[in-house]
């Protein structure tokens, strides 16, 4: 595993060299897409992209949890999580990619 990351900048610059967009025309359109998925998931929708997966918003409910050091009873609040499903194509790209 590599200790690079994917940031929105390397995405904008991305955009820069591939469409041939101004850097900060780039800029803005990488912003625009991730408000744009930020606030259809804020809205409780689903975000799919396809031959990428699906984002979601989970509703999770209360519960008791442990910790596990003491083995003291601690609530655990009701939250909404957010999750990811990849696509079969990006589950077969990675694991591809592992054997390299």
């Amino acid at each position: 595993m590599s200790d690079k990351t994917l940031t929105r900048m390397d995405l904008s610059e991305a955009v820069f060299r591939e469409v041939g967009l101004s850097r900060n025309e780039s800029a803005d359109l990488v912003e625009t897409v991730l408000e744009l998925m930020s606030s259809a998931l804020v809205r409780g929708e689903q975000v799919k992209i396809s031959s990428f997966g699906t984002f979601s918003v989970r509703d999770k409910n209360a519960r008791v949890g442990r910790n596990p050091k003491t083995g003291e009873e601690v609530p655990i609040t009701p939250r909404r999580v957010l999750t990811f499903r990849p696509s079969h194509l990006m589950k077969e790209r990675v694991a591809a990619g592992n054997k390299s």
